[in-house]
């Protein structure tokens, strides 16, 4: 199971990497996270990719104890692939579970300070839009859309996140507890923000690293207008179903408001 000693002050870590297609990154992503963070353990959780994705990852995984594969029926969706991830690692008593692009957006060399700050913490989202990231080779059509987005949800559901729909994150085995996630349906941007309000409806702490987030250089990029509009229609159910649940005085957590 890769190194027993994990990460000082947190425990035994896994890194998902979530794969489709990416046959041209999973190879250099996989050797950075290992070079940046050689006390965690990686999963390639691949949903059949017909590139040969799956294979390269066995290929690696021969080679290198800490790096495991999870070969999934089929493209399902980057919430599916995370969920089946987190299942993976609570089955196998890790203590924190990462979740990371594979493209390259997300710097495995920012990682080691996402860990640092999760021994304070349960959820740390590695964020864009918190002082000191920076962002490279987005268009502005992207940047605004995101800037966007993240306001709307923040003040949608009330959330002190700056970046809810943030990819890069780790997340304590206490916050995986507390929150619900056989109640989660969401895929793309609809799935980061779904989490990021239930963590924040359970109580658990959750703190912003800034990071350096980067445009993929290889590969083709998942992101849809139908990904967008299902994280718009969402975000608004949500927020509109939170004020109702607030005003009607209802004692569950996810109805208080904000």
């Amino acid at each position: 199971m890769g190194v027993q000693a994990g990460h000082p002050g947190v425990g035994r870590v896994l890194v998902v990497i979530p794969t489709y297609n990416e046959a041209d990154n999973v190879r250099r992503i996989v050797a950075r996270v290992r070079a940046a963070a050689p006390a965690v353990d990686v999963l390639v959780a691949d949903d059949n990719s017909p590139d040969g994705t799956g294979g390269i990852a066995d290929a690696i995984s021969g080679v290198d104890p800490q790096v495991h594969v999870l070969h999934r029926p089929g493209k399902d969706g980057l919430g599916a692939a995370y969920l089946a991830g987190f299942g993976w690692a609570r089955e196998r008593g890790y203590d924190a579970v990462v979740e990371m692009d594979a493209d390259g957006s997300h710097a495995p060399e920012d990682l080691p300070a996402l860990l640092d700050a999760a021994r304070d913490a349960d959820v740390v989202i590695g964020s864009r839009w918190t002082r000191g990231a920076r962002v490279l080779n987005w268009p502005w059509r992207r940047l605004l859309l995101s800037r966007v987005g993240n306001l709307y949800a923040r003040v949608a559901l009330g959330m002190p996140v700056s970046d809810a729909t943030g990819g890069y994150r780790v997340y304590r085995s206490v916050a995986l507890d507390a929150i619900d996630l056989g109640s989660v349906r969401s895929q793309g941007y609809a799935f980061q923000v779904e989490l990021s309000r239930l963590a924040h409806r359970a109580g658990v702490r959750i703190v912003e690293v800034p990071i350096t987030f980067a445009e993929r250089e290889h590969g083709d990029s998942k992101m849809s207008p139908l990904i967008v509009a299902e994280a718009l229609w969402r975000v608004t159910r949500w927020g509109v179903r939170d004020r109702r649940a607030a005003v009607r005085g209802r004692p569950d957590a996810l109805a208080r408001w904000p």
